[in-house]
């Protein structure tokens, strides 16, 4: 099978608040233009990211319960709902960290697996933000055990607004925890062709990341 290209890996995303829909529609040129696998923008920005992206085959993604993961279940899933109904493809969902950290696992799983059946319901994609940096290792394995028992899609590293992004080290144990087949996201931190690279090479398949034309671009240099 043809390796695919870092670019095709590359979740474009602007998820500040201040971002404006200006902001968002360069976002979605550049997206088509490098040929990155998604667009990541917040809720507000959804329906406009499907209209500027038609037929580009860039998708598009967003968040829900971002970045705390501390709304409730019923709005979790009422907001995904919104979502998918106004064209999002891909979701990725904060998981219940203070519940998670609490031992309260069945209550994470039970979210968990009504969001997986929630998306898959609708072909969309399910991505569970677990945001490493908040967890102990224990913890981490925990999250990607729950998150793949619940049928999900990928796990993901970081929100990119808590105390750290992405780290090799995290990459490399979710990926051994999750297997070969299910996905890794990394994202948070990843800012340079040679961040982006070390990533895929400790097992991510999705990159989260503002700087995907510098990335690409760089990718062009070095040819």
């Amino acid at each position: 099978m043809k390796e695919q290209p870092i670019t095709a890996l590359i979740d474009h995303t602007l998820l500040k608040p201040e971002a404006t829909p200006i902001q968002i529609e360069q976002l979605c040129t550049e997206a088509r233009r490098y040929g990155f696998a998604a667009v990541c923008v917040n809720p507000v920005y959804v329906s406009r990211a499907v209209r500027a992206l038609a037929g580009s085959g860039v998708r598009v993604a967003t968040v829900t319960g971002f970045p705390l993961g501390a709304s409730g279940r019923r709005a979790k899933l009422a907001e995904t709902q919104i979502v998918i109904e106004e064209g999002a493809v891909e979701v990725d969902t904060v998981i219940a960290i203070g519940l998670l950290k609490g031992g309260e696992y069945a209550a994470v799983y039970d979210e968990l697996s009504a969001l997986s059946e929630l998306c898959h319901r609708s072909g969309v994609v399910l991505k569970v933000i677990i945001e490493t940096a908040l967890l102990e290792r224990e913890e981490k394995i925990l999250a990607c055990l729950l998150a793949k028992a619940a049928g999900a899609d990928f796990v993901k590293t970081s929100t990119g607004f808590s105390t750290g992004g992405a780290t090799l080290e995290d990459v490399e144990l979710m990926r051994r925890v999750v297997g070969p087949h299910m996905g890794v996201k990394a994202a948070g931190g990843i800012r340079t062709l040679a961040d982006a690279q070390a990533m895929v090479q400790a097992g991510a398949n999705r990159l989260g990341t503002s700087a995907g034309v510098k990335i690409a671009e760089a990718l062009v240099v070095g040819k």
